[in-house]
């Protein structure tokens, strides 16, 4: 581990990938959202990732007025570092995704880095039955859909907030996505400290092997050198496992139920603040420490909680 770095947790709380039929854990509501996030930050998480959610039927949505719901209670709450969805979910076009984020002037947005296959298809095999009637055929259209981030989409959403001094975890599902960050550095549409979040084990992205770990880690040092921090998300099991890894390897972390709804094997987590404190426990066994949003702030170069538009 690197002495003089602590750690950053990063907890996304609810996202858009699993559907409320998967988990009665899921926060759903925009009371389930806040009490989420102001949780994972009691736990150490220094970031909150946030995405919105229709609180009658739990489908994504991306509104401004759908995070307004809940953004003034976690900021009034707490000094955790927010960070809204540019993703939003990969059913809604790139105009859509862009509104809460351009609007609300976060300290941190999301930005994925490519267009992707983003396969939830498989699923099916696990859940048989839904609660709501969009859950099913949400799930079935990933087999054809498309995520789309395309060169043109991701300089016009960093060209768009660059007044709003956002900055953004720049999400990287293989290895071709941090080539394509490397790309937006060398043309002055990002600056460092670049914050790298390499996600492992979602259909259509890289695996969450070990070795890809390694190679996703080795090849983000080879670009960015001093000039970025590496965080990590491992999807469902595999999400401590990759954690770990990136620790020892001197990485950030990222837990939450949009990542893993499990805390073990067979065994649904019963809140984002558990898995947040699990992966606390095994850093901190490590000999690693955790960062405070404020650490984070700093290491980030982040504008800070005033400068928010909520």
């Amino acid at each position: 581990m690197r002495a003089s770095q602590k750690v950053i947790i990063t907890c996304a709380v609810t996202g858009s990938i699993h559907t409320p039929s998967m988990s009665p854990h899921l926060p759903v509501t925009p009371q389930e959202i806040a009490d989420a996030a102001l949780g994972a930050a009691e736990a150490g998480a220094a970031i909150v990732h946030l995405h919105a959610r229709n609180p009658q039927d739990g489908r994504p949505e991306q509104t401004t007025e759908a995070f307004m719901r809940f953004l003034p209670q976690i900021r009034q709450s707490s000094d955790v570092v927010i960070n809204l969805t540019t993703g939003g979910a990969p059913t809604m076009s790139v105009a859509e995704r862009l509104v809460p984020a351009l609007e609300l002037k976060p300290e941190v947005a999301s930005l994925n880095l490519g267009s992707m296959n983003f396969g939830l298809y498989e699923m099916l095999d696990r859940y048989k039955t839904f609660k709501h009637d969009w859950e099913r055929p949400y799930l079935e259209g990933s087999e054809d859909r498309v995520f789309r981030n395309t060169f043109k989409d991701i300089a016009n959403i960093l060209t768009s907030c660059a007044q709003n001094q956002t900055r953004f975890e720049l999400e990287c599902y293989d290895i071709g996505h941090l080539y394509t960050a490397r790309h937006f550095l060398d043309r002055g549409l990002v600056e460092p400290p670049l914050f790298i979040q390499s996600v492992f084990g979602l259909r259509g992205g890289i695996g969450a092997h070990m070795a890809e770990v390694i190679h996703m880690h080795a090849t983000a040092e080879r670009l960015f050198g001093d000039r970025y921090y590496w965080s990590v998300l491992g999807a469902g099991s595999a999400q401590m496992r990759v954690a770990m890894q990136a620790v020892l390897l001197g990485g950030n972390v990222r837990v939450g139920l949009e990542d893993s709804l499990w805390i073990g094997k067979g065994r649904l987590a019963e809140s984002n603040a558990q898995q947040v404190r699990k992966v606390r426990h095994l850093i901190e066994e490590l000999g690693g420490e955790i960062a405070t949003p404020d650490e984070a702030r700093k290491m980030l170069a982040l504008k800070g909680a005033d400068a928010v538009n909520f």
